[in-house]
């Protein structure tokens, strides 16, 4: 990991790069399989499936047999984990259900606000290195909870034409209805415009690959909503001496093993600690099954000294972390002061893994800075809130005049006239 001591602030910007494509060098490359699929559907999406992952499908269904039979793979204790998790992220999102609320703004003026679930949505599941079963958790359980009826997942085959069985049973545990064998931007291509086998969504989730991002991107050009630009997992700790520097490490490799481009940081007010945790990754990174992918997401990462906690937090909230792990003494300071972050994780006992599995949590968060303006996937995420009113007599005539003066002034005169007529009718 690279070292900085005291970055000046001009320096920032520079400093605090994702080691991510530009849009523009992906985009051509998302653009021409967009169009391909739009136009070929099923053949489109079969012949990049061949080409990227390296298999030939006939039919890309997850049939009844091979749910049946994923269930049979997956073990006793893995099956139990998983319901742990699921109970977990059920509480915290079901919490977060809002009543309708209703307001009289004036008299015979009634407004109110009720939520309806979004009825086709589209969650996307990488595949790959690492099959992220505890991602389908994660978004079909609040779309269970919401009440989406429709819940498409897709998800890339592997050489021999299966998705993980740890993937299927936890799709078919969560509700979803379709389990789809694609990945990429042709599985983005795919539900944005619907092809014979993948319905077409009004909303796609999920994490993925710079080009799955870029694809998420460009499906919103086609009237499709994405959950957020959600692309490689980062993580930044802050530190001081109160930090276990173990500990610090290890949340650092956890997610210096999801990709190459994977980007963490650590902001320590502590040299000494610093050092500490530098020597700790160099241990513990020597003695992982994915070290070859770590090591490579090392090259991207940095190590940032800076002389006081509020240049510390300044800094954070400048690169907007995915994740934020505080270790520190005085952790108020950083959680009341914290602007831009996708989830945050406070104490040497709160691992970012926690988050990731099972705390209740969710773990499908904004990245690349994106944090500045998105929240992280939650049950909100797939609903829609509808906007009621109701006027009576007493109300027309209680704002009629109102609206017939803004309509007059803005040249609206039709506006004027739905008002005036009403007026007219009650005289």
């Amino acid at each position: 990991m690279k070292k900085y001591l005291n970055p000046k602030k001009e320096d920032w910007l520079q400093l605090l790069q994702r080691p991510t494509q530009t849009v523009e060098a992906i985009e051509a490359t998302v653009t021409s399989i967009f169009e391909d699929v739009k136009r070929n559907g099923n053949d489109a999406v079969l012949r990049y499936t061949s080409i990227f992952d390296g298999v030939e499908l006939t039919d890309m269904y997850v049939s009844e047999e091979e749910i049946i039979e994923a269930e049979q793979l997956v073990s006793e204790e893995l099956k139990q984990a998983i319901k742990l998790a699921k109970s977990n992220i059920e509480n915290f999102h079901t919490a977060q259900k809002t009543k309708k609320v209703v307001v009289e703004t004036v008299s015979g003026v009634e407004c109110w606000q009720e939520k309806r679930p979004i009825q086709k949505v589209g969650l996307y599941i990488p595949g790959g290195t690492a099959p992220l079963f505890s991602s389908v958790l994660m978004l079909a359980v609040p779309a269970q909870i919401a009440g989406c009826k429709e819940i498409v997942l897709c998800s890339p085959p592997d050489k021999r034409g299966n998705i993980n069985p740890a993937i299927i049973y936890t799709a078919k545990l969560c509700g979803v209805t379709k389990i789809i064998k694609v990945g990429g931007i042709q599985a983005i291509s795919g539900l944005t415009f619907g092809t014979e086998t993948i319905p077409q969504v009004y909303k796609i989730f999920g994490p993925g690959n710079q080009y799955v991002t870029v694809a998420k991107q460009l499906a919103t050009k086609f009237g499709v909503a994405i959950d957020m630009p959600a692309g490689p997992s980062e993580l930044l700790v802050v530190a001081d001496d109160t930090a276990n520097a173990s500990f610090v490490a290890s949340d650092l490799l956890s997610q210096s093993e999801h990709g190459v481009d994977s980007q963490v940081i650590l902001v320590s007010t502590s040299l000494e600690k610093m050092n500490e945790v530098e020597i700790e990754i160099e241990k513990q990174l020597n003695v992982l099954p994915r070290k070859k992918i770590a090591e490579k997401a090392i090259e991207n990462s940095k190590l940032i000294f800076v002389e006081n906690k509020e240049t510390a937090l300044e800094l954070i909230n400048e690169y907007g972390p995915e994740h934020f792990i505080i270790c520190t003494e005085n952790t108020d300071f950083y959680v009341n002061g914290i602007e831009n972050a996708g989830s945050v994780f406070i104490g040497n006992y709160t691992p970012e893994s926690a988050g990731d599995y099972a705390s209740g949590t969710n773990h499908t968060l904004p990245t690349n800075g994106y944090s500045k303006a998105y929240s992280g996937v939650n049950l909100d995420s797939f609903l829609k809130s509808i906007t009621f009113q109701k006027i009576s007599e007493k109300g027309i005539q209680t704002i009629g005049k109102t609206i017939e003066i803004m309509a007059e002034v803005e040249g609206l005169q039709a506006h004027k006239n739905a008002v005036t007529l009403r007026l007219n009718s009650l005289k």
